[in-house]
């Protein structure tokens, strides 16, 4: 059985309409909505994807 990965959630919850993500956890609003019910497979890929989001975030803030 996988041990089902936490939640990214910081508590800094704002539609970031650059890139239509969570400025906080950089997850879309589907897959902060579809969480709870997601499989912890679904989870750790929804993970995955988050640390690229964050660094295309720093990079945009870094060049305005």
């Amino acid at each position: 059985m996988t041990q089902d990965p936490v939640s990214p959630c910081s508590g800094v919850c704002l539609l970031d309409a650059r890139f239509g993500w969570c400025a906080g956890c950089f997850r879309r609003p589907t897959e902060i909505r579809d969480w709870p019910t997601a499989s912890a497979e679904q989870k750790q890929a929804i993970l995955d994807r988050l640390d690229e989001r964050e660094a295309e975030a720093q990079a945009t803030d870094q060049g305005e």
